[in-house]
């Protein structure tokens, strides 16, 4: 997640090689990766990109994972063919490339392929992240932004938050101010875990393989994901 007060550069962390087993779809006016299940559940999630974009190979990895869980899932590039944030680029420009690839945004362009992406995938139970917060049950983040509104206090959707306890871009403090206003205004259950000596991104960004000592809190914050979904979708 992104300090929206002062956006913070960010490590890609270990770039997967990873093809993918899913394919390119069109969806309206956007280009998504779709990912299926084994058998049709009737249920579906969209998997909202960070900075890096809808094709990093990390993003696809964790589609696939939650499609292997069974919810056909889509990853659309939700910067519209704009190019996503490079790790080589110049860190100091990142402030005004960001003005460009507003989050809000994302917000009208989910509900725009809400609609053909039911009907392609034949879902009628499904999961948008929390930049849909009036849309369809259950979301779940593990990045995003963290802002200091009442919209994102007062949930209307069951939403899990994971953190990472040496996040240099989301601070304990903003952890602990988003835990004590949710408790004072959210009505919807909700839960924030932060996972011990982890960073930012650790979910997805890490591979299980590169440190032994990161394996067990990232295949934990995978199963809880999982286990999220399987109870609100």
């Amino acid at each position: 997640m992104a300090n929206e007060a002062a956006p913070c550069p960010c490590d890609i962390g270990h770039r997967m090689e990873y093809g993918g087993q899913g394919c390119v779809v069109q969806v309206e006016h956007i280009r998504a990766y779709l990912s299926k299940p084994p058998v049709d559940t009737g249920k579906a999630v969209v998997v909202i990109q960070d900075i890096f974009g809808w094709q990093l190979p990390n993003t696809r990895y964790m589609a696939d994972m939650i499609a292997a869980n069974g919810y056909t899932t889509v990853v659309p590039d939700f910067f519209v063919g704009q190019e996503p944030w490079s790790p080589s680029s110049d860190w100091s420009t990142f402030p005004e490339w960001l003005k460009t690839r507003d989050a809000r945004k994302v917000d009208s362009s989910c509900l725009s392929v809400r609609g053909p992406l039911a009907s392609m995938t034949g879902s009628d139970r499904g999961c948008l992240p929390r930049a849909v917060s009036h849309g369809p049950p259950a979301p779940a983040t593990s990045l995003g932004i963290v802002k200091d509104s009442e919209d994102v206090y007062a949930l209307r959707k069951p939403t899990l938050f994971i953190f990472a306890e040496n996040d240099a871009v989301i601070p304990l403090q903003q952890v602990s101010l988003l835990t004590q206003k949710l408790k004072a205004h959210c009505r919807v259950d909700h839960q924030i875990k932060t996972f011990s000596g982890q960073t930012h991104g650790f979910v997805h960004r890490k591979r299980e393989d590169v440190a032994p000592a990161d394996k067990p809190y990232i295949e934990e914050a995978r199963r809880n994901l999982l286990e999220w979904l399987s109870k609100y979708v």
